[in-house]
């Protein structure tokens, strides 16, 4: 499997896991002049900008998220917040989706902030 079909592959696994916990899935792939997010969802009005990160451990996916990563999501998310001001009215936070190779999916949310 290409790392592109397996990224995919991950991304639909974070979705679905989302979406079983009570998250709608408003976007996914969205691209914008800073970058793409993977995947945006809202639960109760809080919107989260998630980031997947599939390897082939829980671990490996863990520390494979940078400071720079960060700053293009946060960078994406404040375009993507100004395009549809009706999103996050009860908060808005950042989460990863952790993916191993047996398509586990664990979230980390709330995983960063903006300073």
């Amino acid at each position: 499997m290409t790392n592109a079909a397996v990224g995919v592959a991950a991304e639909q696994s974070a979705c679905q896991a989302l979406a079983a916990d009570g998250w709608s899935i408003l976007g996914r792939r969205l691209r914008t002049k800073a970058g793409e997010v993977d995947a945006v969802a809202e639960k109760d009005g809080v919107v989260a900008f998630v980031e997947v990160k599939a390897r082939p451990t829980l671990a490996m996916a863990a520390s494979a998220l940078g400071a720079k990563q960060q700053g293009r999501l946060m960078s994406a998310a404040e375009i993507l917040l100004g395009e549809h001001p009706e999103w996050g009215r009860a908060g808005v936070r950042f989460d990863v989706l952790l993916v191993d190779r047996q398509s586990r999916v664990r979230r980390v949310v709330d995983a960063f902030r903006v300073n």
